[in-house]
């Protein structure tokens, strides 16, 4: 965990804990700047009337025709526990948490759940798991982690 300290006055501070970064946080990271996006919080903090939460990433695309661009929210997942289908849970439980604070306050972001290859070849591509993604219209990176490459974008 790493540690925010926010000092009320100056003899009054609050820490909190932040989350650990993910161990792909930085592949995803360079893979995103590589494909010209900008980094705009590392984390990206939600806050929502008593609920505060971290993101792993937020990011900004400028686009030619518009001036404030494409704007994302990452939430990176790397899938390392015994049970691919447990981490899918957990994944999928925040990324629709998460979604539905995002919208609430700041609907211009998009959030993405960004996942190694591998994890996307082997468990994302199970019919199961392409009904549930669907459903839940859950947006997805697949990062080569090795490379540090954005490999699709999947809407």
């Amino acid at each position: 965990m790493r540690s925010l300290i926010i000092n009320l006055s100056p003899k009054i501070s609050i820490r909190r804990k932040m989350p650990a970064k993910d161990i792909y946080h930085d592949a995803v990271k360079n893979a995103l700047i590589k494909d010209d996006w900008t980094i705009t919080a590392d984390p990206y903090r939600i806050k929502y009337k008593d609920a505060e939460l971290f993101a792993d990433l937020a990011a900004e695309k400028p686009i030619a025709a518009e001036r404030s661009g494409h704007k994302i929210v990452v939430e990176i997942k790397s899938f390392l526990s015994p049970s691919p289908m447990r981490d899918f849970e957990i994944a999928l439980g925040q990324y629709i948490l998460y979604r539905n604070l995002i919208n609430l306050t700041e609907p211009e972001y998009q959030i993405y759940l960004a996942i190694k290859d591998s994890i996307y070849v082997n468990l994302f591509e199970r019919d199961s798991i392409k009904d549930i993604t669907k459903i839940n219209k859950l947006l997805l990176i697949v990062v080569d982690m090795e490379q540090e490459e954005i490999l699709q974008w999947i809407n």
